[in-house]
């Protein structure tokens, strides 16, 4: 039987950039009705890969071939006329545009001059359907959630019916009710012939999702194969050349310490009266589906967002912190999920993050001591094998590099508390990894880890308890004991009796 001609391909491309070579040869084929995953460690390529593929970025050698044709000088509006779309791991919505307008961005319907809302209306409902946005097309993206963001941001690539379609981890903001949306609409795209490209590090959905892999390291092709009989350890050893097991390290027998947060009565966002405490020693998860809660929750206790309580224990204050300034002076640091637009200023150099926070301690008489903040950069960089010069922009970091830089710019105000939002996503195993041991170590350091995740497995192997929302309100609390990906999930779900266990 002869093999299907590939709608998409790159041939030995190669893409560097300021004399550093990034793809160093690349080949890959994406071919009808094949979901075709792309795996690599942050800063294997990938990403450039994905750009080359939809004419964001054109190769330095090599070639890009649409139905086996060479395309030479590749645009992305070239890319979406050969019927290519990419939802990236980045949205590019439009906040202030309802969901209509941002789905049919680019090709709206038009009646004498002007836009032909009930046509477009009409239009992109159908597909809106098809990932399950329910709320009215005319509703602002601005008022949405993370997750329901993502939504229209596939609505948007399917809206043009796509030939190929590229996802760059679309999981990462989703609810598991919309993930299970997405495999299935997955699923009907390749019965109809689509050649789609998928990206992600949760090694699950690869299992279930694909059935070839292409796997990048340093700008290399390491395999290219079949996905039949490979499980998960197979899939990391592709990847990186060891097994999983020592991915979260192990836990250490410790006493927990001082109480750090203890609150009763505690509103804030769509989180209502809920009791809360943790102590020093301790990592404590946040669990529950996305937009539950779990970020109105850490953005209160921050003072970040208004907040309310009955009775408020933090950091030794009793009282809620007022504004940022304030929990940070008390010893209280938040890392967001999305490093790109709330945990970083991207123009700006590695050094210039790492230090921002911590300017006005290192200003001797109103002056900048540019020694003690080099010495700082370099301090900071050795800890979390931030490598490379310190002068680049943080924008040109890989995803993992940039969450390092986000973390480690709060080292040098030697917080007690991190409030930590989602801190592995998008992020590869090895850095993941990195990261645990940093936040263990934190622990061990008598330090207070609040790690609100979406990725249950790590809710089950790093925290000490586990605090479940449902609808902003405490569906179950579990202790270590008590953890397990069916107790969080069913919490999550509503599946539970137990409303409260032990008082959190």
């Amino acid at each position: 039987m002869t093999e299907e001609r590939p709608l998409l391909e790159a041939r030995q491309a190669f893409r560097g950039f300021f004399g550093n070579p990034v793809l160093k040869g690349v080949d890959i084929a994406l071919l009808p009705g094949r979901v075709h995953a792309l795996l690599g460690e942050n800063g294997a390529g990938k990403s450039t890969l994905i750009n080359l593929l939809s004419g964001a970025l054109q190769p330095d050698g090599g070639s890009i071939l649409v139905d086996g044709k060479s395309v030479g000088r590749f645009s992305p509006a070239a890319a979406r006329a050969a019927g290519i779309a990419v939802v990236q791991q980045e949205l590019s919505l439009t906040a202030s545009l309802s969901i209509a307008e941002n789905v049919g961005l680019g090709a709206f319907p038009r009646r004498f001059g002007l836009i032909d809302y009930r046509a477009l209306h009409r239009r992109v409902r159908d597909v809106c359907e098809m990932v399950g946005l329910t709320e009215p097309l005319d509703m602002p993206v601005a008022d949405l959630a993370l997750g329901r963001r993502q939504m229209v941001e596939i609505a948007k690539a399917l809206f043009r019916k796509p030939r190929v379609l590229i996802l760059d981890e679309p999981t990462s903001s989703l609810s598991a009710h919309e993930a299970g949306i997405l495999a299935r609409l997955i699923g009907t795209l390749r019965d109809r012939g689509t050649a789609l490209l998928y990206i992600s590090h949760r090694l699950n959905e690869v299992q279930a999702l694909c059935s070839h892999v292409t796997v990048l390291k340093d700008g290399l092709v390491t395999a290219d194969q079949s996905l039949s009989g490979i499980d998960g350890e197979g899939l990391v050893r592709l990847m990186v050349g060891r097994e999983t097991g020592d991915l979260f390290p192990p836990r250490l027998a410790a006493t927990p310490g001082a109480m750090r947060i203890s609150v009763e009565g505690f509103s804030a966002g769509m989180v209502r009266d809920i009791g809360f405490s943790a102590r020093a020693g301790e990592i404590v998860g946040i669990g529950g589906l996305v937009g539950q809660g779990q970020e109105d929750l850490l953005l209160g206790l921050y003072g970040a967002i208004p907040a309310a309580a009955s009775r408020a224990e933090i950091s030794g204050k009793f009282r809620l912190p007022a504004h940022v300034g304030e929990a940070n002076a008390a010893g209280i640091v938040y890392v967001p999920a999305d490093r790109k637009h709330e945990g970083l200023v991207l123009p700006h150099s590695i050094a210039s993050n790492l230090i921002l926070p911590s300017l006005g301690r290192l200003a001797g008489k109103g002056l900048r001591d540019r020694q003690a903040e080099s010495g700082l950069v370099a301090d900071l960089a050795r800890r979390l094998t931030i490598k490379g010069d310190m002068a680049r922009a943080v924008q040109a970091l890989s995803g993992g590099n940039q969450q390092k830089v986000a973390l480690a710019k709060w080292l040098p105000l030697d917080p007690s508390v991190l409030l930590l939002n989602d801190p592995t996503r998008g992020v590869d195993i090895e850095t993941k990894r990195e990261i645990y041991l940093m936040l263990r170590a934190f622990a061990a350091e008598g330090r207070l880890v609040i790690l609100a995740s979406s990725d249950t497995p790590e809710l089950v192997h790093l925290c000490d308890r586990v605090v479940v929302l449902r609808e902003g309100r405490v569906a179950v609390v579990l202790s270590q004991a008590d953890i397990s990906e069916g107790a969080i999930v069913g919490a999550a779900m509503g599946i539970t009796t137990t409303t409260q266990g032990e008082a959190a």
